[in-house]
């Protein structure tokens, strides 16, 4: 049941069991009227009967004056000449209102041998009509109270699960992995209740994911570390010694020496130091290419791009760039260039494909970047894990969006999207061409 057709029942119910009450006060009410009418029309007919008939010595009864002094007579007032005026007194609401009709005099009628005196008497129909307007009244204030009530009641009841969805959501917003929501009745809750559980469920993933990462993060930095500690002592010692060992043979012979010898040295001390140069360009290209900014992206692509080509792998790479590449700060660049770099060592791990093509973009507002291959695609069953993680979570913090798709022609494509400062942007030139 949903929650629009239990509260229109509710209602519903209620205000038939009020149109019922107030059916059977009318009818109560009715049959009250008729009863009082019919009595004074009797009590007339028997007035006028006791006007024209006067009781005989035989038969005594009630003479006129005691008929009329019984009363009970409605709408008239009637009198013998024995009888006093009556006094005409208005109503105080009436007359308070200014709606008290006005008096009207006794009109002198003979019936028989017997003189009456008949008058309207008004107040008999005002008293009949605020009965009746205290009573509509009254049906009225208890039709609202009730009203009021019942909806309270169904409102309070119908809302009910909405304190359950509430702490269900401070449960998750603890920190606590299960919402804990009870079974509801009602379909639009029951429906917020599935979306609270998915939401649950996103957020232990996300939280699982958080953990993989930092994990992974921990491991590549101590893999980094170790790798550094290797290349310096293993490259970067050994010259480093060479160097000592040649300072410290000139030092020692330097005034035995002959000139050609000193110049060996020399020449020795230069090629070491020119390979100590290069092994520590190595090093800083490996932890941060030289010229990554925003003017120097599409040079550090093509360098990173032909890199792998010269590795003889065999996949036959190319990379496809729109010039120029406007609106990119050093941080968006810096994270292109990661996003690419993770992609292609996935692709030569991973994929068993024959070509890789690296296309980069900027139009208005957007850098559009797209990696595709044509190997073996996405698993059965893909998860965000390892360098896809942490791409994800390096184009999120740019403020972009990464999609991995199967690619038409077979294989994966890889595709990110980042936004760029309008101001900045400019429309993207004719693209390059392949790398050759």
């Amino acid at each position: 049941m949903d929650l629009r057709r239990r509260l229109i029942g509710s209602l519903g119910l209620l205000l038939g069991s009020l149109l019922a009450i107030i059916a059977v006060i009318q009818l109560v009410s009715l049959r009250s009227d008729i009863d009082a009418e019919v009595e004074a029309s009797t009590r007339l007919v028997n007035v006028l009967l006791a006007a024209t008939d006067p009781p005989s010595a035989a038969a005594p009864g009630p003479s006129l004056a005691q008929r009329l002094a019984v009363g009970g007579l409605r709408h008239l007032s009637i009198r013998t000449p024995e009888q006093p005026p009556p006094v005409y007194q208005p109503h105080p609401l009436l007359a308070a209102l200014g709606l008290a009709p006005p008096e009207r005099g006794e009109q002198a009628i003979r019936i028989g041998d017997q003189m009456l005196y008949i008058a309207p008497k008004p107040r008999s129909e005002i008293d009949e009509r605020l009965a009746d307007t205290v009573q509509i009244w009254s049906t009225l204030l208890f039709f609202f109270g009730t009203t009021l009530l019942v909806t309270w009641w169904c409102a309070d009841r119908a809302l009910a699960p909405v304190r359950e969805l509430e702490a269900s959501l401070q449960r998750l917003a603890r920190g606590e992995p299960d919402p804990a929501l009870p079974a509801f009745a009602l379909r639009e809750f029951g429906r917020v209740a599935r979306a609270i559980e998915h939401l649950a469920c996103a957020l232990r993933d996300a939280k699982g994911a958080q953990q993989d990462l930092a994990r992974q993060l921990i491991a590549v930095q101590e893999d980094e570390r170790r790798a550094l500690a290797r290349e310096l002592h293993d490259e970067m010692g050994q010259t480093m010694t060479a160097l000592s060992v040649t300072a410290a043979h000139l030092a020692r012979n330097a005034t035995r020496l002959p000139p050609p010898a000193v110049a060996e040295c020399a020449n020795d001390l230069r090629r070491d130091l020119r390979t100590c140069s290069e092994q520590l360009r190595a090093m800083l290209k490996t932890l941060r290419p030289h010229g990554l900014h925003a003017s120097g992206l599409a040079h550090t692509l093509r360098e990173l791009v032909q890199g792998w080509r010269g590795r003889h792998t065999e996949i036959d790479f190319s990379l496809d760039l729109a010039q120029p590449l406007s609106g990119i700060d050093d941080a968006l660049a810096l994270t292109v260039y990661r996003v690419v770099q993770e992609a292609l060592t996935n692709a030569v791990r991973h994929s068993g494909a024959r070509h890789c093509t690296v296309r980069v973009a900027a139009g208005p507002g957007l850098l559009a970047l797209e990696v595709s291959d044509d190997g073996r695609g996405l698993p059965p069953a893909p998860h965000w894990h390892g360098g896809l993680l942490g791409m994800r979570e390096r184009v999120d913090m740019a403020g972009g969006q990464l999609d991995i798709l199967p690619n038409p022609g077979g294989g994966l494509c890889l595709r990110a999207r980042f936004p760029l400062a309008a101001a900045a942007t400019q429309p993207a030139a004719p693209t390059e061409g392949a790398l050759p």
